[in-house]
């Protein structure tokens, strides 16, 4: 059985990169920590909110790497001069990506209550008409 890649429909033209995104995204291999919700805020804007409980503003990292928004979480761990009778709550790192379309903007990132909210902006699109004239050869 033959693998359909967008290149076998011919009237898709210049989607490759889309294609490259999407396998990229299928190997990123996001696991389940933390838990996250992607909301629609408006027609044109949206907002992650990731379960960060127990990290700081400075423990987290928000990049921007070839349109994917990556979040990555690393605390410090201090059980070096605690003794733990029982560690449930361990310092764990992470690392989530986002693959973010062409024209959608990262805009502000507010951490409260242990969520971390990022929001996200999509430019409006215009609608363009071209003609294009026909010359005789």
């Amino acid at each position: 059985m033959t693998k359909l890649t967008l290149g076998t429909y011919p009237h898709m033209l210049g989607f490759e990169q889309l294609e490259r995104l999407l396998e990229r995204t299928a190997k990123s291999g996001n696991e389940g920590y933390p838990p996250f919700n992607i909301e629609q805020t408006s027609d044109f804007s949206y907002r992650i909110t990731l379960a960060v409980a127990g990290f700081a503003e400075t423990d987290l990292a928000i990049t921007v790497e070839d349109r994917q928004l990556v979040i990555r979480g690393r605390q410090k761990d201090d059980g070096e001069d605690r003794i733990y009778l029982h560690r449930g709550i361990a310092a764990r790192q992470f690392q989530r990506s986002f693959v973010l379309a062409d024209g959608v903007e990262v805009g502000e990132a507010v951490i409260e209550n242990g969520l971390l909210h990022i929001d996200l902006a999509r430019a409006v699109p215009e609608t363009v008409v071209q003609t294009i004239r026909i010359r005789k050869g």
